[in-house]
C-alpha cells in the first residue's frame, strides 16, 4: 500500500498505524491550502518575517532561509512550519487580491 495519494501526495493512514489523527489532520491541512489555492506571492525567494498559518507561496529559482533548496515548489505554512509541495501539471491558483488564475 502506498504511503501517499497519487495526485496530491496526501499522507495515507497505514494499517496498524499509531496516532492516525496526526496523518489525517496533515492531509486536511494540505487540502485546505491547495483547494482553490490563493498565492501570497509568485517567484518568492525570501520567507515572510511573520508567516501566517495557511499562507501559500510559489517559490522562485533561488529561495533562501527556511526555503533554501526548495526552488520551484510551493511553500505552505501549517502547524508553525513550512510544508513544501511539488506542483503538478494542470494545477491552478489565484494570486492574492487579483482573482486571476494562473498555472503552477
Amino acid at each position: 500500500m502506498s504511503e501517499v495519494s497519487p495526485r496530491l501526495d496526501l499522507p495515507l493512514i497505514q494499517p496498524s498505524q499509531a496516532q492516525k489523527h496526526v496523518t489525517h489532520n496533515e492531509a486536511l491541512q494540505v487540502l485546505d491550502g491547495l483547494v482553490q489555492a490563493v498565492l501570497e506571492e509568485t517567484g518568492a525567494n525570501t520567507p515572510p518575517f511573520e508567516p501566517v498559518t495557511g499562507q501559500l507561496y510559489a517559490l522562485g529559482a533561488s529561495p533562501a532561509g527556511d526555503w533554501a533548496g526548495q526552488a520551484g515548489r510551493l511553500a505552505l505554512r501549517i502547524a508553525g512550519a513550512w510544508l513544501f509541495i511539488a506542483p503538478q501539471e494542470g494545477w491552478r491558483a489565484s494570486g492574492q487580491g487579483d482573482g486571476a488564475a494562473e498555472g503552477l
